[in-house]
């Protein structure tokens, strides 16, 4: 194997991987820069897919190949409503953030799976889908000698497109009004308040958007990578989004290339046997490396990110 066909083999699975990690980072850090922190990622990467699965399955006939994208959008709003469990409890009850992302991700396996038993006579699982994101190549652009062939053939049109978001993100939050009023809330609400800017308004805004992120992540990993959904489906991407978002210091871009480092790692998993280099590494070494990563990662990093100074702080009007 030469090593223009492991390159080949690395960056496409590596994009296939981190996508859903890149859309459900760029959501945590809309969250956290609104002052909310949201360490419910994983159970709104659970409920997107289940819900992003279940809609595949009963609309695959409706939308033929545009089935997938359409359903990651019907799970994104899915998150966006379960997120607002979220926004209710840290923003208008003042509960502790961190206890309130806890709770999301305790609730949202039970539900789905029991919700997978009622739907699927008793299964605690769905049914396989036909319509999944599959591998996709760029016309003209698959051409170019080597590059051609390395990032724009048999590639994810999914990583391509959560990478664009992610510069749109950026974008929306260091270079538009909105953006400014939303990191102005994570930064010194009271201040922001006084400003006539409506901290609540725009501490949902950030929970809503990070809900559906969070959605579209999930139901962008039930469709490309397990094609069903059962309680293993999503079991640790949405805590390596979360390291992913704080790796890249609450930064769309810096998240975006964080979320492709985790996916390199997670992909080597899956590839690694085919690699000559890996392939005399046991897999089951392989398979723990993302989490080993995430872990050390957290403990390298965490203490020299900052994070926004009102992250996590409950806002009180009358105070």
């Amino acid at each position: 194997m030469n090593l223009v066909t492991v390159l080949t083999l690395l960056v496409s699975s590596m994009l296939i991987y981190a996508a859903p990690l890149i859309f459900t980072s760029i959501g945590g850090t809309f969250s956290e820069r609104s002052g909310t922190v949201n360490v419910g990622l994983e159970g709104i990467m659970v409920m997107g897919a289940f819900s992003g699965v279940v809609f595949n399955l009963h609309f695959a006939s409706l939308f033929g190949p545009f089935t997938p994208w359409v359903a990651a959008l019907a799970a994104g709003l899915i998150g966006v409503l379960y997120s607002l469990l979220h926004a209710l409890a840290t923003v208008n009850f003042r509960a502790n953030h961190v206890v309130s992302g806890t709770v999301l991700n305790l609730i949202a396996p039970s539900l789905a799976v029991f919700l997978c038993r009622v739907m699927y006579d008793g299964k605690g699982q769905t049914d396989t889908i036909s319509k999944s994101f599959g591998r996709f190549s760029f016309p003209i652009l698959k051409d170019i000698p080597v590059i051609g062939r390395i990032f724009f053939n048999n590639t994810s049109l999914a990583g391509y497109v959560a990478i664009l978001v992610a510069f749109i993100s950026w974008f929306v939050i260091f270079k538009t009004r909105f953006g400014l009023r939303l990191r102005s809330v994570g930064e010194h609400p009271q201040a922001a308040d006084t400003l006539g800017i409506n901290v609540y308004l725009f501490r949902y805004a950030g929970i809503m958007i990070s809900g559906f992120f969070g959605g579209i992540g999930g139901a962008i990993y039930a469709q490309s990578i397990s094609n069903n959904f059962s309680i293993t489906t999503i079991a640790g991407p949405g805590f390596i989004a979360l390291a992913a978002m704080i790796f890249g210091r609450w930064n769309p871009i810096g998240a975006m290339l964080s979320s492709l480092f985790f996916g390199l790692s997670q992909s080597l998993a899956i590839v690694g046997s085919s690699i000559p280099f890996l392939s005399s590494i046991p897999s089951v070494y392989l398979q723990i490396a993302p989490y080993v990563l995430t872990i050390l990662v957290l403990a390298a990093f965490f203490g020299q990110a900052v994070a926004p100074k009102a992250d996590g702080v409950n806002y009180i009007k009358s105070k």
